[in-house]
């Protein structure tokens, strides 16, 4: 994989040039990408060309862009034929944002259908036998084969710490708001947040803290040991046991660096939330996509036209009774963070499950979506076969670079073993 900070500091440096970045680049796409198929498009020539000339905070550093988000200079079809060929007039806010800090834009990466369940062709780099998860299949897959350093993708279920699990790597859901979405194709407007994918937590706190235009770095720092709060049971969610062992290795690895341990529960009020976050999104998304389902409902899976039609089934007192939940869950959480720096629990169920049909499960990521908090996916633990296992550090909403820090943190103590 491709390290953003070591990339960074060599462009700095002038030890790295962009066209030697991108030769590398190339090269590795050519000998992977017709197996992994993590783009929906790309142009590298002119990424290339503007690499050259780019200044500022993540200059020439290649982002690719997950395809539920509007670029004006390349396709964006929202994992969608209803779709096909859109070229968007401008692009959205947060490539927008990016280009002006100096980020170039290698190509469009595979969403799952509007970001929901139905899956693209991309493959899992660790095994092409078994899925990259979803929906921000291409970004999490790209950067785990190495195509490019980081990627964006978005988040309305578990769409960026799932598949960052499945991948092995690092993945950044900020607070809900900390990223502009305007300009991405929106499924759920009360969830859909934008997240980061990169090589190590590291790296994905550097992008985007120079995304949001705030420090959220934790390179370079010496953080002292969380305190944290260990999940092992939440409404709606059951790990396999190479998931639970592995998030014991995490517990022992944490304790044995230095961490104060907290066993925690949650409130009775997760329970009725976790089921609130079905009514919020699909209650939205039956009006977000209403144009596609009255125009195209062909073209659209089953899947996804159930769910709309579910959708606007649901009444304005349903939505309004969802919502309130979600808010008396919230005070909860704010309370659940009381007396620890973050949370730690799986990512997902498992490893990525055999097979392409499915993007796995975001029973693990749902409630915490719907909380707004800060979610990270630690990479560097496998099960047996070798296929990684990601476990999550969890902050409190806002509270982004306390959830970096823990996460970094703990991202060090597994890499030296230490259990």
């Amino acid at each position: 994989m491709l390290s953003a900070l070591d990339l960074a500091r060599e462009l700095e440096a002038g030890t790295l040039t962009p066209d030697a970045l991108f030769d590398r680049i190339e090269a590795t796409i050519a000998k992977r990408e017709d197996t992994i198929r993590a783009f929906t498009c790309r142009d590298l020539a002119a990424a290339r060309a503007a690499a050259r000339t780019a200044t500022g905070p993540l200059r020439a550093l290649p982002l690719a862009v997950k395809d539920n988000i509007d670029t004006g200079d390349l396709v964006t079809e929202y994992g969608s034929p209803i779709h096909a060929g859109h070229r968007p007039a401008v692009d959205s806010a947060i490539v927008a944002l990016a280009r002006r800090l100096g980020a170039v834009i290698p190509g469009k990466t595979v969403t799952t259908e509007f970001a929901f369940f139905h899956p693209g062709p991309t493959r899992n780099p660790h095994d092409p036998e078994h899925t990259p998860g979803g929906s921000s299949s291409g970004s999490a897959a790209g950067v785990a084969a190495g195509f490019f350093p980081l990627a964006l993708g978005t988040q309305t279920g578990g769409s960026v710490v799932r598949p960052a699990a499945f991948c092995g790597v690092a993945g950044f859901k900020p607070s809900y708001g900390r990223l502009p979405v305007v300009g991405v194709k929106i499924f759920s407007w009360s969830l859909d947040t934008l997240g980061l994918f990169a090589a190590s937590v590291q790296d994905a706190a550097f992008a985007a803290g120079v995304l949001a235009g705030r420090d959220w770095r934790v390179d370079g720092e010496l953080s002292a040991a969380p305190t944290l709060g260990i999940l092992r049971q939440q409404p709606g969610a059951e790990a396999d046991e190479q998931m639970q062992a592995a998030l014991e290795t995490a517990i022992r690895s944490a304790e044995a660096c230095g961490a104060r341990l907290v066993e925690l529960s949650l409130p009775e009020v997760f329970a009725d939330a976790f089921r609130a976050h079905k009514t919020i999104q699909d209650y939205e998304a039956a009006r977000a996509l209403a144009a596609e389902r009255d125009l195209a409902a062909d073209q659209l899976s089953d899947h996804l036209r159930q769910t709309l039609d579910e959708g606007w089934t649901l009444t304005a007192a349903d939505y309004d009774t969802g919502q309130a939940t979600a808010a008396d869950a919230r005070r909860a959480c704010q309370d659940l963070f009381s007396g620890i720096d973050a949370l730690l629990l799986p990512s997902a169920p498992g490893a990525a499950p055999r097979g392409l049909g499915s993007t796995g499960s975001s029973e693990f990521n749902r409630i915490w979506t719907l909380m707004g908090v800060p979610a990270v996916n630690v990479p560097g633990l496998y099960n047996n076969a070798g296929l990684p296992l990601g476990v999550q550090v969890l902050g409190p909403r806002n509270g982004d670079k306390v959830a970096l820090a823990a996460a970094a943190w703990l991202e060090a103590c597994l890499g030296r073993g230490q259990v």
